[in-house]
């Protein structure tokens, strides 16, 4: 048995993949004030579509749906089947909110109240 496909299916194969992920896929990285949606993430890098985002570089931020992840430094790995990879030189997790520069304790007041 061979396993050789002709690059017609094969190209018909790698395009139904690409339409499922990105069917299924909420996450999207944004460059600059374009965004871009995210087929695939893992912990040190994700893909997009290779034919319809630009080529990334530097800093971008990525989202799932309105939520901010992560901000990352990024560089191009590789095109392979119509996606492109993309690795994380840095990946800094998004808070809501600072950091506190002490330590709060778990059973700490959240107000004080005023006598009347």
């Amino acid at each position: 048995m061979t396993t050789f496909l002709p690059k017609e299916v094969q190209a018909g194969l790698d395009a139904a993949r690409i339409v499922a992920l990105r069917k299924s896929s909420r996450l999207r990285v944004e460059a600059g004030d374009d965004s871009y949606r995210v087929l695939r993430l893992w912990s040190d890098g994700f893909t997009v579509e290779a034919d319809v985002v630009p080529p990334l570089r530097g800093l971008v931020d990525l989202y799932d749906g309105a939520n901010h992840l992560y901000q990352c430094l990024i560089i191009a790995a590789d095109a392979e089947g119509g996606e492109m990879r993309y690795d994380f030189k840095r990946s800094t997790e998004a808070h809501d909110r600072a950091p506190l520069d002490f330590y709060r304790s778990p059973d700490a007041p959240i107000a004080l109240l005023g006598k009347d």
